[in-house]
């Protein structure tokens, strides 16, 4: 059994902060937020860096309190309807060097939320550029493509209506050219984050999207 990084504190913030979603409240529980959500989160990122440089030395695990892999519990909320402050789930990448002040850069994600927690892998919402290569890729290498679900991955993300111009639309890879996202994701319980094996879940199911980041990592030119 290993350490266990998060405890049932994490999901009873987040649940409390889902209902009382204001800065006046998350002032007042400012300590709780510090002490049993950001230094858990901090403290699995730096555990996470090592066996995430035995995957690929071009993926960051940053524990930095600013800029690093954890993303801020404050919302952006200037293009918003929605203008609660604050996010009711906690969330880290750990994304490729060549884009890593980039949320769009080919990644590996956790995401952890009362009764919806997972980790993730992949590319989401790249820009134009980015999205055709992987198109490309799929065209030119389309069994190293559909390969992956004899790997047991199952590629997700948002689709366009069509087939994107300058493919074929009776191409076998016409689904997955509509596809503007390409990641994988596994689900995980509150018990297992809160568990002392929860690091090492993670690092398999990290392991196991390594097709798909090769995939992608080669579409888009960078080194694995």
């Amino acid at each position: 059994m290993g350490q266990a990084y998060f405890t049932p504190a994490l999901f009873k913030f987040l649940r409390e902060l889902k209902e009382n979603n204001t800065s006046e409240w998350f002032k007042a529980n400012q300590e709780r937020y510090e002490h049993d959500v950001r230094q858990p989160m901090l403290g699995f990122i730096l555990a996470f860096g090592e066996p995430l440089h035995g995957i690929s030395a071009q993926f960051l695990a940053d524990p930095s309190r600013a800029g690093g892999s954890m993303f801020r519990i404050n919302r952006d909320i200037r293009f918003s309807a929605d203008k609660s402050p604050y996010k009711t789930h906690l969330g880290a990448q750990f994304r490729h060097r060549a884009g890593s002040r980039d949320v769009h850069s080919p990644g590996f994600y956790l995401h952890l939320e009362p009764r919806g927690c997972f980790g993730g892998g992949g590319l989401w919402h790249p820009d134009p550029a980015s999205l055709r290569k992987v198109r490309e890729r799929m065209v030119a290498h389309p069994r190293e493509w559909t390969g992956l679900r004899g790997k047991g991955l199952e590629v997700e993300g948002e689709r366009l209506a069509r087939v994107p111009q300058g493919f074929d639309p009776a191409s076998p890879l016409a689904e997955d050219l509509k596809l503007k996202d390409f990641f994988t994701s596994t689900g995980f319980t509150e018990g297992q984050v809160c568990s002392g094996e929860f690091l090492e879940l993670f690092v398999e199911h990290c392991r196991a999207q390594v097709p798909l980041m090769k995939f992608l990592v080669k579409a888009l030119d960078l080194p694995w």
